[in-house]
């Protein structure tokens, strides 16, 4: 998971991008990166951290030009702590073409072999990004005979990726003199959302972005998704061109957006995010009278924040009164995004506080929006149990999460995911819960894509179905044993 941005406008965009990715900031802390464009001439600034700890005033009076691109990075291929695995990646010809991408390849063995083999191409890191890179420079190579390139030229490599690549990704990339090429793979599972805006020119400044409320933040309207296996491309007049790239476009969104790593306030393929969590805490609370009697709930609690709006639904469909009994630092980052284990640890005990006035004596109801490894959870529990919690019901807003996401979240490991291969009665002893509350595959589905023009989901983490057909038991196994070596 990571987020993206790339603008074209009439002023300098430097300010722009660096507002937009403290916007994104939520989807990945690892490193940050911005290019510009000037004329035919980058600019490039990326460093580890946040954004605002990356950017000094001297790096932004470097990074001029109207048109850019800038990224916020969550590692799930390549070291989290080396500066060189951070984005843009840069290649020199043809043209000279920088990238990022949100995504995650699951060819990238093959890849390897290719880019060496066949396309003669050196990457300089572990990162999946930088291939995407070098097959999208090889095959824009491949359709040019002289100087000149055309919209059409781009979309054919872009077709030529789409053959050649497998898995996630939502890219956006410079062309040096020529603009802005953005694409998404063809089962549209990663977001990449469209804006533009009238300008003193009276013609249009276009964004691409990972969310919409990058979009409405900085005063551009809305336009619409790129399609799954869409391309568009903007050159550098302004002029918008867009083609439909794949023989076979699907789209399957990641349930995962709207479970967690969205921000609320964003729209992704027509679906409010917020609206989706509604609905979610709408039909776990149907779930929770099943195995629950009201009359054994003092108070329903979110673990902040992003279940407050499940946890909100719950409380009002079983008649319970919704307490908020933690108090988050706002300073430390996301635990689920933390790298490793040891820091998630850390982490949690340092972002949340029970207060032990809204515990004591009380039969808890906790509301997640998902468990994943169960460490934020585990420690969660204990700290309701010391502020004087006397029975703990833990629920959460997904479903178990059961097999790993290939698709650019990081859950590579089977042994770290708390309800692989186990029951719901062995989750509730490795959590020393009193009770453990799922919601059903099929009420996540319908609480995500009700009203929606969209029909399906990649639920792959919760089901061991990947929507790409290509995720083998053997790739998996060796995912996992490169995660843990």
């Amino acid at each position: 998971m990571c987020g993206i941005v790339g603008i074209h406008s009439e002023d300098e965009v430097n300010q722009q991008i660096y507002d937009s990715l403290l916007l994104l900031q939520h989807r990945g802390q690892d490193s940050t990166g911005i290019a510009t464009m000037q004329e035919s001439v980058f600019h490039l600034r990326k460093s580890k951290g946040q954004v605002r700890e990356a950017y000094r005033t001297r790096d932004m009076r470097v990074l001029r030009g109207n048109i850019g691109l800038g990224h916020v990075r969550y590692a799930t291929k390549g070291a989290a702590d080396r500066e060189e695995e951070a984005q843009p990646f840069y290649v020199n010809a043809p043209y000279g073409i920088i990238l990022v991408h949100n995504g995650n390849l699951i060819n990238t063995r093959q890849l390897e072999k290719d880019l060496f083999s066949k396309d003669r191409r050196h990457t300089n890191s572990t990162s999946d990004t930088e291939m995407l890179l070098n097959v999208l420079a090889t095959e824009i190579q491949s359709e040019i005979s002289g100087i000149a390139l055309s919209p059409e030229h781009l979309f054919n490599a872009v077709k030529a990726i789409h053959k050649r690549i497998d898995g996630s990704y939502a890219a956006i990339s410079l062309i040096a003199g020529h603009g802005i090429l953005a694409f998404r793979d063809p089962f549209g599972i990663r977001p990449l959302v469209i804006g533009r805006r009238l300008n003193k020119k009276n013609k249009y400044d276009w964004i691409l972005a990972s969310e919409s409320l990058v979009i409405e933040n900085n005063d551009y309207e809305i336009v619409r998704d790129v399609e799954p296996g869409e391309a568009i491309f903007i050159s550098v007049n302004g002029e918008f061109y867009s083609c439909q790239c794949s023989e076979n476009p699907q789209l399957f969104p990641c349930s995962f957006e709207y479970v967690y790593l969205a921000r609320p306030d964003s729209i992704m393929n027509g679906i409010s995010v917020y609206e989706a969590r509604l609905r979610m805490g709408d039909s776990l609370a149907q779930t929770i009278k099943k195995y629950v009697s009201s009359g054994d709930i003092d108070v329903v609690m979110p673990i902040p924040e992003s279940s407050r709006p499940a946890a909100m639904q719950v409380a009002r469909q079983l008649g319970i009164e919704y307490r908020e009994g933690f108090y988050k630092n706002r300073y430390i980052g996301r635990t689920f995004i933390m790298p490793g284990q040891l820091q998630r640890k850390k982490s949690v005990r340092q972002k949340l506080n029970a207060m032990g006035t809204e515990f004591k004596n009380k039969n808890i109801l906790l509301v997640d929006d998902s468990v994943v490894r169960g460490t934020t959870s585990k420690q969660i529990v204990q700290m309701a149990r010391i502020a004087g919690a006397n029975k703990v019901i833990f629920t959460s807003a997904a479903p178990p999460v059961r097999f790993p996401h290939v698709y650019g979240i990081n859950m590579p490991s089977r042994s770290e995911l708390i309800a692989h291969n186990r029951s719901i009665a062995q989750i509730e002893e490795k959590l020393s819960i009193d009770k453990m509350i799922y919601q059903k595959v099929e009420n996540l589905k319908k609480s995500i894509i009700d009203q929606s023009s969209v029909s399906d989901l990649d639920l792959s983490c919760f089901t061991g179905e990947y929507v790409t057909g290509t995720v083998t038991k053997e790739y998996l196994d060796w995912v996992e044993k490169e995660y843990l070596s």
